[in-house]
């Protein structure tokens, strides 16, 4: 005899759902709970939203404004959104006597400056990937130049490359034999050189940072068979370890680049804009405090941004697919 056949026992009742299926119209209120989902979402992220469009977009739209009005600082408590809008700014910024110029020197500098970092960045990170005694400090004192205060670190490169007292140009001459002392943040032959190295060393542990842990999450297994398999060094470089960086390389290339070409304290500091240094945040910078033009030096803030947009943009275009192809 079965347990449903005796009397007094507890069974199912005839046509009720198996276990763990609800009842016909105990169903969960899905609705209810994502609307709820969705409330709590919105709570979450509402400060931060808040903060976004108070600190940047509004900033951003109060810019773009300016950069179609003729305003100074004289009348800026009486500008306005709402103004007498014009491309008076844009017209006067293009015609600029040396506007080419900055334009190409800025290229200069963020192209060969991105370059440097990002080379020497993996030049440190392909020394330091082995493990040696005293590796942590090496590494350590490799972060050097970019944790250090930007005012300490150009001041000391203006001292060491001064003419008259720098120490580059005292052991030149000793050792190298200069007949006359260098002027590196003066003449205008050597100026923008020696601002691009600054860049170069100042912002390389960034990349070297990324590329030391992507190089050590690497699986050490495909290069140990191409070692057996008596690949040099440099082919398994090209062939092995280059393939599994070129995506951390990208982007490090494309922020690298975007700040390097909005940046105005390195070359403020080092040369003031002069010798031929001068790029677009330094002539923003002269226009806003020198002439005190706010829309002249917000329509020049602004073709920094396009030119960055229409830049990246290529890039995107080209290179988009073969990151996707790498990873």
């Amino acid at each position: 005899m079965t347990m449903s056949e005796l009397p007094g026992a507890v069974g199912a009742a005839p046509g009720s759902p198996p276990p763990g299926v609800p009842r016909k119209g105990t169903r969960p209120r899905v609705g209810a709970m994502r609307r709820s989902e969705a409330r709590t979402g919105i709570a979450l992220i509402s400060p931060t939203v808040v903060i976004v469009l108070v600190v940047v977009i509004a900033p951003l739209l109060w810019s773009f404004s300016l950069a179609f009005q003729r305003i100074r600082l004289i009348n800026l408590r009486d500008a306005g959104i709402i103004g007498e809008y014009s491309f008076d700014n844009i017209i006067a910024v293009v015609n600029y006597p040396g506007f080419l110029e900055v334009v190409l020197t800025t290229l200069t500098y963020s192209v060969l400056g991105t370059a440097g970092s990002v080379t020497l960045g993996l030049i440190a990170a392909l020394a330091l990937r082995r493990t040696f005694r005293g590796r942590g400090l090496v590494r350590t004192f490799m972060l050097l130049p970019y944790v250090a205060p930007m005012v300490a670190v150009a001041m000391l490169w203006r001292t060491l490359l001064d003419p008259q007292f720098g120490f580059i140009n005292h052991w030149g001459q000793e050792l190298f034999g200069w007949d006359d002392p260098i002027g590196f943040l003066s003449n205008s032959s050597t100026a923008l050189a020696t601002v691009i190295v600054f860049e170069a060393w100042r912002q390389f542990p960034f990349a070297f940072i990324f590329l030391l842990a992507r190089l050590q999450a690497m699986p050490g297994e495909l290069e140990e068979a191409a070692r057996v398999d008596g690949a040099t060094v440099s082919q398994r470089f090209r062939h092995i370890i280059l393939p599994q960086l070129l995506p951390t390389i990208a982007v490090l290339a494309v922020l690298r680049f975007i700040w390097t070409f909005t940046s105005f304290d390195e070359i403020y500091l080092l040369t003031r804009g002069g010798a031929g240094t001068e790029v677009i945040s330094v002539r923003v910078f002269d226009f806003l405090t020198g002439r005190g033009d706010i829309g002249l030096a917000s329509a020049q803030a602004m073709m920094i941004a396009v030119i960055l947009v229409v830049l990246v943009g290529i890039y995107f275009k080209f290179t988009a697919k073969r990151q996707q192809d790498f990873q």
